[in-house]
């Protein structure tokens, strides 16, 4: 689904942090990002599309990471939908991530060697 002028494809988009990276973002209520998201300038999301490819070419293997759900349209106009992996658009999100931002955080299980996105409980 592509984007129409500025507006984004799906109003539901995620993170994905390591469990240093949460417990940061917990204990200070809000965050610039990981490491990658810092040195890029902006965090970087997913829409539920791209999200399980997203921790299959970055999170490979990692234990301990959590999905984080967040409401795009409260990420006001800071976020922008920019081409990446394939031309696809995905959701950049130039700001601050505030807790009060995220509507749900879960555990992703690695289960047989790929996180499981099945019957996610936060």
């Amino acid at each position: 689904m592509a984007a129409i002028a500025g507006k984004p494809p799906m109003p539901v988009i995620y993170k994905i942090f390591r469990a240093d990276e949460y417990a940061e973002f917990v204990s200070k209520s809000e965050t610039r990002g990981a490491p990658i998201d810092i040195q890029d300038g902006y965090i970087h999301l997913s829409t539920a599309d791209q999200v399980e490819e997203t921790a299959s070419k970055h999170f490979v293997g990692e234990l301990g990471l959590k999905l984080l759900t967040i409401d795009s349209e409260a990420l006001g106009a800071a976020l922008k939908w920019e081409p990446s992996r394939g031309g696809a658009l995905f959701p950049h999100f130039y700001g601050t991530l505030r807790l009060q931002d995220v509507a749900a955080a879960y555990d992703l299980p690695l289960r047989n060697g790929h996180h499981d996105f099945t019957g996610l409980q936060p």
